[in-house]
């Protein structure tokens, strides 16, 4: 049976979806990895597009700004590239090798826009265990401090990803109390985003522990779910960061990410250490998702 990766993989040169690369001129990995796409029937890059009035318009329809400051704004080869993902000209926009994640994001906002019901973009890891088990976690590399709405629309999106991934979503919103065990402004938040998730039509547990969530022999003694999610939703970026790299370090397992999640069209933002075999693996799972 295939595992998450190499179903991407196939949904990948079933596509062949047109990646735009903005940073592919500055850096070799990028070059390397877009050959590679090409070369394995994964995907056609296409070249950095001139401004034009079309880019532009997708700026001015999606931030209200003047087509003036649109124009400006489409200089920045960043925008440029999410203005071609915005307009058709290309399906997935693949960066961040050399810019920051704050300015992937900066550049999707601006061109390309949040799905609807969704207030702000999130990431998660696929996370690859030696014995093959696959999760989501949840968000591991953006959202700071979400408040209980933004932990909801996380949920949700993370969701949507464990679907076109895994086939499946089982969610569970982790906390250090698992139901009323414990009390604290942080329980509280996840209960309260766990309550708005089901209420927006998710299946999803919360506030439950890792090992409740994880463990159906503990959280049958617990009464909370059947300890078989897949999807966990971190109430923290202190709690996602350290929960991916703890189990990346102490139980092998490879995480493959972070992946950006609810915006309308694809946006793929790799780590600044990415690898080639990294950056291939991210545009393959960012295809998968758009399709």
């Amino acid at each position: 049976m295939m595992n998450a990766l190499e179903r991407s993989f196939e949904a990948a040169k079933a596509r062949n979806a047109r990646v735009v690369m903005p940073e592919i001129s500055e850096d070799g990995r990028m070059r390397d990895a877009a050959s590679r796409l090409v070369a394995d029937g994964l995907a056609t890059t296409v070249e950095l597009a001139e401004p034009s009035d079309d880019l532009a318009e997708a700026v001015v329809k999606n931030r209200g700004v003047k087509p003036a400051l649109a124009r400006r704004m489409i200089g920045k080869p960043l925008v440029r590239a999410a203005a071609m993902v915005a307009v058709g000209e290309a399906d997935v926009l693949v960066a961040g090798a050399l810019a920051p994640t704050r300015r992937v994001i900066e550049a999707a906002s601006l061109a390309i826009g949040l799905a609807d019901k969704i207030q702000q973009p999130s990431s998660f890891f696929l996370m690859s265990f030696p014995r093959g088990r696959e999760m989501i976690f949840a968000d591991c590399a953006v959202s700071v401090d979400p408040d209980e709405s933004e932990l909801a629309a996380i949920a949700r999106s993370s969701a949507a990803s464990a679907q076109a991934l895994l086939g499946d979503a089982r969610v569970a919103f982790l906390s250090y109390a698992t139901g009323t065990s414990g009390t604290g402004p942080s329980v509280e938040k996840v209960a309260a985003a766990t309550e708005a998730a089901i209420a927006s039509g998710l299946a999803a547990i919360g506030p439950v522990q890792a090992d409740t969530a994880l463990n159906p022999e503990i959280a049958e003694r617990k009464g909370s779910g059947a300890g078989d999610a897949n999807v966990l939703v971190f109430p923290s970026l202190d709690a996602g960061n350290i929960g991916y790299k703890l189990v990346q370090e102490l139980a092998g397992a490879q995480a493959i990410g972070p992946v950006l999640q609810g915006f309308r069209r694809p946006v793929c933002d790799l780590s600044r250490g990415a690898t080639v075999d990294d950056i291939v693996a991210a545009t393959v799972i960012s295809i998968a998702l758009g399709t």
